[in-house]
């Protein structure tokens, strides 16, 4: 009798042996498959950031051109995306070399850090879409105010004033 209460405990040793790896296993696996959604999901939020900013440049260009030049500035960003998905690319590789032998908590780290960038480039582009809303419509007002202006008066500025 004594035996097969070792015999079952051994067997329920195994078992939980077994659902502990399984769990850790399916933890890992659930980590490296959320590491490459969000530098996938990165990588589009830096391609839609570049198409955004190159959108604006229109925008821009209807503005007067003191202002206009600050909004270039801030546009200039080209660099800025390219270093952004230089550092994808160096996720996806590290990824590649070292997510398999990587402990839980290096993935989970790397998760963070892909979470913060992912965070700080969506804010980044909400501020800049909504500084382009306003942008669009001051200038539209602007627009629609010179068009209801007398030609007299549109006349004297052509002509030299301001």
């Amino acid at each position: 009798m004594i035996a097969f209460y070792i015999a079952v405990t051994a067997v329920g040793l195994v078992a939980l042996v077994a659902a502990v790896l399984g769990l850790r296993s399916r933890r890992r696996e659930r980590s490296l498959r959320y590491l490459l959604d969000r530098a996938d999901a990165l990588e589009a939020l830096l391609h839609t950031t570049r198409d955004r900013m190159s959108a604006m440049r229109t925008v821009v260009q209807r503005v007067p051109s003191d202002i206009a030049a600050v909004a270039h500035a801030s546009l200039d960003a080209q660099p800025q995306v390219q270093q952004g998905l230089r550092d994808v690319l160096e996720h996806r590789l590290w990824i590649s070399r070292h997510g398999l032998q990587a402990s839980q908590r290096e993935l989970d780290r790397a998760c963070a850090a892909l979470d913060r960038a992912y965070a700080t480039i969506s804010e980044r582009l909400d501020r800049l879409e909504n500084a382009g809303a306003e942008l669009i419509d001051v200038t539209q007002a602007s627009i629609d105010q010179a068009a209801r202006e007398p030609a007299a008066l549109k006349r004297a500025r052509e002509d030299g004033g301001s």
